[in-house]
Order: C-alpha cells, then sequence, then structure tokens
C-alpha cells in the first residue's frame, strides 16, 4: 500500500456559523491542498469533514497518518469512543452522519490518526488552517 501522511484542520467563526476546512496531502514528492467551507455549521463539523474529504480523495486503499490539532476526531479512534457510541446505538451522538462516514473510510483504508498542538510550530498544520480560514473569507 502507498503510505500517504493527511494534515487536516477545521475553523469556525460563530458556533454555529460560517466554516471551512482543510487538508493537505502528502505521498513521496507529490503534495495535494484541499479546502472547502460551509454557511451554518460547526468547529467539529469542519474538523471531521477535513479528514473525510482528504481520505475520499484518495484513488486506492493506503496507509494514512492523519495529524490532526482536533481532540474529538483523533480520541475518537485512539481511546475508542466510537466503541461506546457504538454500544449506545449513537444515541445523543453529534454528527453521527459525519462519524459513520469516516467510519467507512477507515475501513478502505488503513490510517492512524495523530494529534498535533494547534496553533504552533506546525508547519502543516498551520497551512491548514490558513486554508480553512480563508475558506471562511470567501464567504
Amino acid at each position: 500500500m502507498k503510505k500517504v501522511t493527511l494534515y487536516t484542520d477545521g475553523a469556525c467563526s460563530g458556533n454555529p456559523g460560517k466554516g471551512g476546512w482543510a487538508c493537505v496531502l502528502l505521498y513521496g514528492d507529490f503534495r495535494r491542498e484541499i479546502s472547502g467551507g460551509e454557511q451554518l455549521t460547526t468547529n467539529n463539523k469542519m474538523e471531521l469533514r477535513a479528514v473525510i474529504e482528504g481520505l475520499t480523495a484518495l484513488k486506492e486503499p493506503c496507509d494514512v497518518e492523519v495529524y490532526s490539532d482536533s481532540t474529538y476526531v483523533v480520541n475518537a479512534f485512539a481511546e475508542n469512543w466510537i466503541s461506546g457510541w457504538e454500544k449506545r446505538a449513537w444515541r445523543n451522538v453529534k454528527n453521527a452522519d459525519l462519524w459513520h462516514t469516516l467510519i467507512g473510510l477507515t475501513k478502505i483504508h488503513n490510517v492512524k490518526f495523530n494529534k498535533v498542538k494547534g496553533h504552533s510550530d506546525n508547519e502543516l498544520n498551520n497551512r491548514c488552517d490558513e486554508l480553512a480560514r480563508g475558506e471562511i473569507k470567501k464567504q
């Protein structure tokens, strides 16, 4: 399998409010930046959307290292929050539709989630933040 690195970030102006998401995909010397936005959304939705869009952009199953500053996204996998949500039949879980989509993508790709500190010295996390905030300004 190809080894891909995926940096992601989401942003929101108001919560809910205008939102943006972004990701940077790296494979060897190849780099692709993807971003988008929504009119009325939340920060957590944009964080999820960034990972979903990055994984969806892959044309074949890959080994993917995801780097995100979202505790919500990373810990859902790293601390297995999803198992608890499934046991509760997804009752009272916000963004269940997005979680189902993301879980489906993790069954296609071998995904490892890594937490990075946001708004610090991580160049690619900062780039994702810049792109996501740029999407908010476009609206």
